[in-house]
């Protein structure tokens, strides 16, 4: 039967299975196909409300007064542009990495796809390979396993006939074959990453506090909107056109559209920035997530080191013996490695012509120890202390010692006898101790300090053992290695949970769940955290944390949930990833007082207008140009500029103590100038309009000065140049027509210039202290 097994599927039992719907069918990742993507950019409050008086404007007014639609459609073009291009790098990753299989079928070895393997198919196993779905080992010669994608354990796990593979695991030494038992759904990584398979947004408390900005700027545009078109109709004597015309001018104004397309574009160039560096960030608002990052959570395995063992030290026992000679004939003559026995072959590539192996027993988890006879060299053995030593001994207690501190340690010794099977050979003579180590990664230590400084907390959250753990970060100068703790002990309450997590800083044999749980409890105390993680393991943890990390090399289920991806699967990226993050989010709250200013101004003097009777004081150009040169273009250059300010929470709350006493204090400026204007014999709507364009203009660029404080010389060039382009405005003829402006005569520039300066000496008395602050530049 055994046999018969190995010979594999016939073609007829393939089609059988596949047309009975066990095959390997993987569900895709939790990712936006291209409609969806286009959907949710497309259909949003914002584009509603500014799409709605777009229609209104084309069909009863003129199409400059319809500028204001060039910022939907940028807004909605940066959300869909840049997420499908991390969809496209993703799904390139995706095929670059997929694996293959191989599989035996009417007895012949054949390369297939993983999709295309079907239950009971006999899959072939060699050093390297993927576990692509679960099965039962058939034969196994020295077949070694690592799970550490799955389990986060480092040491491979010995597999015999009879047990169990799980998919999402590689062969780290010997080879066999197993038999497909799970595929599809069924099998252990696709139910793992099952779990985290619906897509969610990156939470975002700038998306969040902006939507609702829309919501109170939705139910107050309404009314507004109602009153202005009926005075206008009514008591300013307008066309139905003209009022029309008037009240969409007069709301269209209250949408902080500019914020949204400020914070797209600053997002998307902070995107770009990551894209440089090999970041690939699959959401706009994951930039936003960085800025606010104050824990990070961290595996070993990957992140701190580099994966694979090095040896470290070989300690001579016997300073005659040739250690070095014997160590590169051992690894030579294994035809199957494991991790140890190629990080020897790594230091000791290339055996001399007289060390050539006769009798050989290949290194097992099993035995502990391989062998090999030279024919002018006698026998030597390397194996672990413990197997190879008494208790008791002092060798023994040395090497156990350097275990505590993380690292693997083997023995070398030497016999004269020669190898007859595969017991350890008798009279071993001591010739050295071989030290081999997870290598940390040189940027390591480098990048936990940087995190240090900067007030983010680190947890180091990994399958391997504590010691082991808390050893590596130790010597990197991570907090809390000195106290690493055995997560088997973790008690499974919520609320005692976080307690150990805010006391401690190490973690070892953390299961999938534990990692899950642990983000879920730092969040619980308020934190915002960030999870990296490379393997199946870590997709729960990454999937509720508030920004996954992945690395690029790592599993595809990873890329597929996580925020952000490290295409270079470097450790060092971070620093740089939150300090793009710390700089979009700093000057996106600071600019965004202008246009809460904006908001607050326009629906003042809409309310003042309906209620008086009076003509709307502007056309929607007017606030077009008002708009660009007191905020929109100051703002993308503010934007852009280095900061490195830590995000703090209550966004909404800063912005508006700022903005609703400067904007009442425009609104009163402009209000009163336009009503000056008008009392002046002979002065026409025109110019009336002008003036109030004028006055607000100039209070603008006050609001401006404020914001971009402390003003350095950059800065004031900025606003003395948004200063001289309106001026340009109006007094070139082209651009004067085409913004429909009249300038009044001298005394009413006077006029206005004085009731601006009047109403703004009080500014320093309402508008608070807690105000957004000038952007700072980085040290």
């Amino acid at each position: 039967m055994q046999r018969e097994s190995l010979r594999g599927l016939t073609s007829a039992e393939v089609a059988e299975r596949v047309a009975a719907g066990r095959a390997n069918d993987v569900p895709s990742g939790p990712t936006r196909t291209v409609t969806q993507i286009v959907r949710a950019n497309l259909f949003t409050r914002f584009n509603a409300l500014l799409g709605a008086m777009l229609v209104v404007i084309l069909l009863v007014g003129q199409f400059r007064d319809a500028l204001f639609g060039f910022v939907l459609i940028a807004n909605t073009l940066i959300g869909i542009v840049q997420e499908l291009r991390a969809k496209r790098t993703l799904d390139r990753l995706s095929v670059l990495t997929a694996p293959k299989a191989r599989v035996l079928r009417d007895d012949i070895e054949r390369e297939v796809a993983v999709s295309q393997v079907v239950l009971d198919d006999v899959l072939d196993l060699r050093p390297g390979d993927q576990v692509v779905v679960d099965g039962e080992v058939l034969e196994s010669s020295g077949l070694e396993v690592d799970e550490s994608l799955l389990t986060g354990e480092s040491d491979p796990a010995l597999k015999s006939q009879g047990d169990e593979v799980l998919s999402g695991s590689f062969v780290a030494a010997g080879s066999g074959r197993y038999r497909a038992t799970r595929v599809g759904r069924a099998a252990y990584a696709v139910r793992l990453a099952e779990e985290a398979r619906r897509f969610t947004l990156t939470r975002s408390e700038l998306r969040t506090a902006i939507d609702r900005i829309l919501t109170l700027v939705t139910y107050a545009i309404v009314p507004t909107a109602a009153l202005l078109f009926a005075s206008q109709l009514l008591r300013a004597h307008e066309s139905v056109r003209g009022a029309l015309s008037a009240a969409v001018a007069g709301t269209v104004a209250m949408v902080p559209e500019g914020l949204v397309l400020l914070t797209s574009v600053a997002f998307a160039v902070g995107v770009v920035r990551l894209a440089r560096r090999r970041v690939l960030a699959q959401e706009l608002s994951a930039v936003e997530g960085l800025a606010r990052v104050d824990v990070l959570c961290i595996d070993k395995t990957g992140t701190l080191t580099e994966g694979r063992l090095a040896v470290e030290e070989i300690e001579a026992l016997d300073a005659g013996a040739p250690h070095d000679a014997a160590l590169a004939g051992l690894a030579a003559s294994d035809p199957n490695p494991n991790a140890t026995m190629t990080a020897i072959a790594e230091r000791f590539p290339r055996p001399d012509e007289d060390w050539r192996a006769g009798e050989t027993v290949p290194f097992s988890s099993a035995r502990k120890w391989s062998a090999a006879t030279f024919d002018s060299h006698g026998t030597w053995v390397l194996g672990a202390p413990d197997v190879m030593l008494p208790a008791g001994d002092p060798l023994r207690a040395r090497a156990e010692g350097e275990a505590a501190l993380g690292r693997r340690v083997l023995l070398l010794e030497r016999t004269h006898a020669v190898i007859t099977n595969e017991t350890l050979p008798t009279s071993l003579e001591p010739i050295a101790l071989v030290s081999l180590g997870d290598r940390p990664r040189e940027d390591a230590a480098k990048t936990l300090a940087y995190f240090r400084e900067q007030g983010v907390a680190v947890k180091v959250i990994s399958g391997d053992h504590p010691a082991t753990v808390g050893a590596i970060a130790r010597r990197l100068g991570a907090e809390g290695a000195d106290d690493a703790v055995d997560a088997k002990l973790l008690p499974d309450d919520p609320s005692e949970l976080a307690d150990v997590m805010e006391r401690s800083s190490v973690f070892g044999r953390v299961t999938p769940q534990q990692k899950r749980d642990m983000v879920k409890a730092l969040q619980s105390r308020g934190h915002v955290v960030a999870m990296t993680g490379d393997g199946v393991n870590d997709v729960l943890a990454l999937k509720e944390a508030d920004i996954g990390v992945a690395m690029g090399s790592g599993a595809a289920a990873t890329r597929a949930v996580a925020q952000l991806v490290l295409l270079d699967s470097t450790f060092d990226a971070l620093p740089p990833v939150l300090a793009e993050g710390r700089r979009v989010l700093g000057n996106i709250e600071r600019t965004s007082g202008l246009y809460l200013t904006k908001t607050v101004y326009a629906m003042l003097l809409a309310l003042a207008v309906g209620v008086a009777g009076l003509a709307f004081p502007f056309l929607p150009r007017h606030l077009t140009l008002i708009g660009s040169v007191t905020i929109g273009i100051p703002s993308f250059f503010l934007a852009l500029e280095p900061n490195i300010d830590r995000a703090r929470p209550g966004f909404l709350r800063r912005v508006a103590g700022f903005a609703i006493p400067a904007g009442t204090l425009a609104a009163v400026a402009t209000f009163l100038a336009y009503q000056v204007a008008g009392e002046e014999p002979g002065i026409t709507l025109g110019q009336q309009r002008t003036a109030a364009t004028m006055v607000l203009t100039w209070i603008g660029l006050l609001v401006l000065s404020i914001i971009a404080a402390p003003l350095t010389r950059a800065r004031l060039l900025l606003v003395w140049s948004m200063a001289g382009l309106f001026l340009a405005v109006m007094l070139t003829p082209p651009a004067r027509d085409f913004f429909a402006l009249h300038p009044p005569d001298d005394l009413v520039w006077l006029a206005g210039f004085g009731v601006a300066a009047i109403v703004w000496s009080f500014a320093r008395l309402f508008v608070p202290g807690d105000r957004p602050e000038g952007p700072r530049r980085a040290e």
